[in-house]
């Protein structure tokens, strides 16, 4: 059954609304994002609510016939602004269980520029998708897909049909429907890959407000005014000037059409003419931490081979050994080679008893008879922790002594191995805690060497065992959001200060368990985070096409990063960097060296993104930069009408 909550009115543009499709947090979460930083119109497809608590057999029929009659009333519109329960008058929800053809007709996909299945089933959001890409080869698709393998041929194949629908419709003269700067892919997703940054940008940092620009971690800093005297660093730029009033920055002074509010993208006179401003400038994530120790590649530690009993067994007996053919040499003064081999002779006993010889000499080869008894087990004991230790040479290392500055993660499913992956990118000494030993990420953490602590972190000892009263920072990404929880304020009471970021499935929970920690702990950094609110920012800009990198919020208004072919933009294509820069409205940050092969100082290809482009370098067709634009920047070099808010 679907269940439509219409508009007042049909919607200015038909052709440029967008359609979420969803069974969880993350669709209302994806709505909102479009709505607050983006402006667009949205229809939004989720299951039938439960308005009400189950109830007696009795009122079962009743409630059913409210419930009923409930799902076919018309939305309140509540208004506008950022809020993410906002409803803008030309938005719609639709109640579906299934997003069937009718339903996606109904929500008008053939109309529509973007479609994002974010249900949490696979199989239901490619059904889906195959089903739009039929109604309407022109749309933009977003999947939600946990298998990764799988969402790279989807996605293939959903681009060649749009290929071969384009073609088609080209011939028959019925093409240029999208316009310029159409973007008609497919862009599958996860919540692993796109919540990571951002947890590890907190961990390291303390703010989720992160770019992902091209596997490299951007992060927006406010500073204060600097004082007389003083020069500010303006980072890799300055992205903007806050409110020039400090009681309320974030209040209507601060909104999209006023001109009191923050200053996006200011030009160089701005910055310096804006005294007793602050700033919001762009930096790079880095780990400022100790380095990880240095190890040669497929070589093994000698200490990683025997425990630590068993090394001073053995040298225990190795003294022995030289004690005893010290005294060998002392009382038949022999020559020293022959003592020792005398005495290894005695040891292994192989020797012919000492009749003959003098008493002192007969003491010694009972004692070394005696030594190669208790030679026996140690030996046999250190062939059996070798071959175990080669037998998991590939397996779970424990964590090192003296171990300190490190992260502790807890939990190795989807989102913790991906947060593990970029912990080791950058370098930073990680330590995980699973209670699972069949866990996805065991496989991950073995290969990259990781120490791991197997064990219910809820148990005493665990984290002691993970360093977490020497570790920097605490990661709780575990699917329990009660274990998580517990994790956090058991780690508070060892550890005060320790920098906390734990995941929660709701939001409004993870809203109210920041608010009180930060209350409790007020000089602690925790940060509490559900996926579905990592996760929108990169469904909405992949929404928006695959240039769309991500957005930071400055007080009420919003900076986009995107990646952009400078061909086809007039605005850029044939300008220096210091003509293509429009203060308000866009502004060239970086140029990717490894799309066109050799950046302007002819660096080898592959070289990464440059960021200190002279102002005199002109942008040619073939190049990639990332830029910072507003949202009406950035409709302008789309080819996008722009809505206003309301």
């Amino acid at each position: 059954m679907v269940s439509l909550l219409p508009n007042p009115a049909p919607p200015s543009d038909p052709s440029a609304h967008m359609v979420v499709c969803g069974d969880d947090g993350l669709a209302h979460r994806l709505a909102a994002e479009l709505r607050g930083v983006y402006r667009e119109q949205v229809v939004l497809v989720v299951p039938p609510a439960r308005r009400t608590p189950p109830q007696p057999m009795a009122g079962r029929a009743r409630a059913a016939s409210a419930a009923l009659f409930g799902r076919m009333v018309t939305a309140v519109n509540r208004g506008t602004g950022d809020s993410d329960d906002t409803l803008v008058p030309d938005e719609r929800v639709m109640e579906a269980a299934d997003p069937t053809e009718a339903v996606l007709a109904d929500a008008g996909v053939d109309r529509a520029a973007a479609l994002a299945l974010v249900y949490d089933d696979d199989e239901t959001n490619i059904r889906a998708a195959l089903t739009a890409r039929r109604l309407n080869p022109r749309l933009r698709l977003v999947l939600r897909l946990y298998n990764r393998r799988l969402g790279q041929h989807i996605e293939e194949l959903l681009d060649q049909a749009a290929e071969l629908a384009a073609a088609t419709a080209g011939r028959g003269g019925h093409g240029g429907h999208a316009g310029h700067g159409a973007d008609i892919t497919t862009t599958v997703l996860s919540d692993a890959d796109t919540t990571a940054p951002a947890l590890v940008a907190t961990a390291l940092v303390g703010t989720s407000k992160v770019v992902d620009a091209e596997g490299l971690l951007l992060r927006a800093v406010e500073r204060r005014p600097p004082r007389p005297g003083e020069v500010a660093d303006p980072g890799l730029c300055t992205l903007a000037l806050l409110s020039a009033t400090s009681n309320d920055p974030a209040g209507a002074e601060g909104s999209e059409d006023s001109g009191d509010g923050p200053r996006l993208l200011p030009d160089a006179e701005a910055v310096a003419a804006a005294t007793g401003r602050g700033t919001v400038v762009l930096e790079q994530v880095s780990y400022s931490g100790p380095p990880l120790p240095a190890r040669r590649a497929g070589v093994m530690p000698f200490a990683s081979l025997f425990s630590a009993r068993l090394r001073w067994s053995l040298a225990g007996l190795v003294a022995a050994v030289v004690a005893l053919a010290v005294a060998l040499i002392v009382v038949t003064d022999d020559h020293p080679l022959h003592a020792i081999y005398i005495t290894l002779l005695d040891l292994f006993a192989i020797n012919e008893p000492a009749l003959g010889a003098p008493t002192g000499q007969q003491v010694l080869q009972l004692l070394s008879g005696l030594v190669g008894l208790l030679l026996l087990p140690v030996l046999l004991a250190a062939v059996l922790e070798a071959l175990g230790t080669f037998r998991t040479a590939s397996a779970l290392r424990r964590p090192p002594r003296g171990l300190s500055g490190h992260v502790v993660l807890l939990g190795l499913g989807k989102i913790g191995t991906r947060v593990l992956t970029r912990l080791r990118e950058l370098h930073i000494p990680v330590v995980c805690v699973e209670a699972d030993p069949e866990a996805r990420g065991m496989a991950v953490a073995r290969r990259l060497r990781v120490p791991v602590v197997v064990g219910d972190v809820t148990q005493e000892g665990v984290l002691e065992s993970a360093k977490i009263h020497r570790a920097d920072a605490l990661l709780a990404l575990t699917s329990v959001d009660t274990t998580n929880l517990e994790a956090v304020l058991y780690a508070r009471s060892v550890r005060p200060d320790l920098r906390a970021v734990l995941r929660l499935y709701d939001d409004d929970f993870a809203k109210a368990v920041y608010r009180t920690l930060r209350t409790a702990h007020p000089a602690a950094l925790t940060r509490s985070r559900s996926v579905s609110h990592l996760a929108a920012p990169a469904f909405a800009g992949a929404m928006m096409g695959r240039q769309i990198l991500g957005a930071i919020p400055v007080e009420r208004r919003v900076l986009l990063f995107a990646a952009f072919v400078v061909n086809g933009h007039p605005q850029l294509e044939g300008r220096t960097v210091a003509e293509a820069f429009r203060p308000g409205a866009w502004r060239v940050l970086a140029l990717d060296t490894a799309a066109r092969g050799a950046d302007a100082r002819g660096e080898a290809p592959g070289s990464g993104l440059v960021w200190d482009l002279p102002d005199t370098y002109v942008l040619r067709a073939g190049d990639r930069v990332v830029l910072a634009a507003t949202r009406r920047g950035l409709a302008e070099l789309l080819g996008r009408r722009t809505r206003s808010s309301r």
